[in-house]
């Protein structure tokens, strides 16, 4: 059966104290809404994005500055109902399962959502949840207990929420009251709604002391990273991934992009994943001459495979000549479009030796780097 994903992003951030809608916020310096889309798009045949009237090309922009492509950004109604129904409503006609599920949730796993999958091919319905851990009572408007509830039957609804797109369609048209979620509104269209595990961690950003907890679950990793090639005339010059015009280029199996090679070391030093001599090894013929950014986007690639993202890289590039400031700007923007993040959480710098060593001779360029990642 085909899933489709229909991420709700109508939050406004009030509560949070921010001056932006909270599923832009970012958790290690990766926006929730990029997090929650990099969950679902190995699960799912495509994403719809619902965002408030408005914030359409924010979210676009956002988006893409990570390589995430939805199928289509809609603009949410009055309330999280209208807004499910109008992110149904673009799903394309092969759509059998609706995944609905807060943008404000960005730690949801793609094994929570493979659970809510099966569950609805099974069953008809999966909605992630977790059992109540806490004594419930319940109380009257004066706060006096009137009765303390059986946890063991108690349990705290969650995001994603699936349902098959005909069965959703249909209660939505038969609805007679407004629902804070879609299990409610098939409860009251008389779906049986299935329960399948979801996460402790899998929280909604409601205050700012949600996001420094989401915050203080993440693992920082930082890694850091070394390379040196010999200049010989007969050889472009790559450094950053740009041609730098100049007599003599770096020696080297691939391009020899020293600042590439340091930096690809610092991404797999802090994800604990060898180094580029392991990956790519100067032996192997496929890649003689190779373009160090086809192998940056692989690296990248492995990365957001194993569950990293990208907080920021830092390169410094050190060679006596060329000059390279007038290069950096669009080193910048070539790194930062292979790892998928913006150009403001990469930096490169270039110094010089003062005429000391190989580097200051001109015999040859170093660079080296630090990357921080999260998990």
């Amino acid at each position: 059966m085909n899933a489709y994903a229909l991420l709700l992003c109508g939050g406004s951030g009030t509560r949070m104290g921010a001056n932006e809608n909270k599923t832009l916020l970012k958790i290690g310096g990766v926006p929730a809404i990029v997090r929650c889309f990099r969950a679902f798009r190995g699960a799912v045949k495509g994403i719809v994005l619902v965002a408030r009237a408005g914030e359409e090309p924010v979210f676009s922009d956002v988006l893409a500055a990570y390589g995430c492509v939805p199928l289509a950004i809609v603009h949410g109604g009055e309330d999280r109902q209208a807004s499910a129904l109008n992110g149904l409503r673009a799903l394309p006609p092969d759509a059998d399962i609706a995944l609905i599920h807060d943008g404000a949730r960005p730690f949801v796993t793609e094994e929570i959502i493979r659970r809510v999958i099966q569950s609805v091919e099974q069953c008809g319905s999966g909605v992630a949840a977790v059992l109540a851990r806490d004594t419930i009572k319940r109380a009257d408007r004066d706060g006096i207990v009137l009765e303390t509830l059986d946890r063991s039957e108690l349990w705290q609804m969650q995001t994603p929420q699936g349902f098959f797109v005909k069965d959703l369609l249909a209660a939505h048209a038969a609805a007679q009251a407004r629902y804070t979620d879609d299990a409610a509104l098939m409860e009251a269209a008389g779906h049986p709604v299935r329960l399948v595990p979801g996460s402790p961690d899998n929280i909604k950003l409601t205050s700012p002391e949600d996001v420094r907890m989401v915050n203080g679950m993440l693992t920082p990793r930082i890694g850091t990273g070394f390379d040196a090639h010999r200049l010989v005339e007969g050889r472009e010059l790559w450094l950053g991934g740009v041609q730098v015009p100049y007599e003599k280029g770096l020696l080297g199996h691939s391009d020899a992009d020293v600042a590439l090679h340091a930096l690809m070391d610092a991404l797999l030093g802090a994800a604990a994943m060898g180094d580029i001599g392991n990956l790519f090894p100067d032996k192997d013929p496929q890649y003689k001459g190779i373009s160090s950014i086809l192998l940056l986007k692989e690296v990248g690639k492995r990365l957001t495979d194993a569950g990293f993202t990208v907080g920021n890289a830092d390169v410094t590039i050190v060679c006596q000549a060329p000059k390279l400031a007038p290069y950096i700007p669009q080193m910048r923007e070539t790194i930062a479009s292979a790892l998928a993040i913006p150009a403001g959480q990469v930096s490169v710098k270039a110094t010089t030796t003062e005429h000391m060593g190989y580097e200051g001779s001109g015999e040859g360029i170093s660079a080296q780097a630090a990357a921080i990642l999260f998990q």
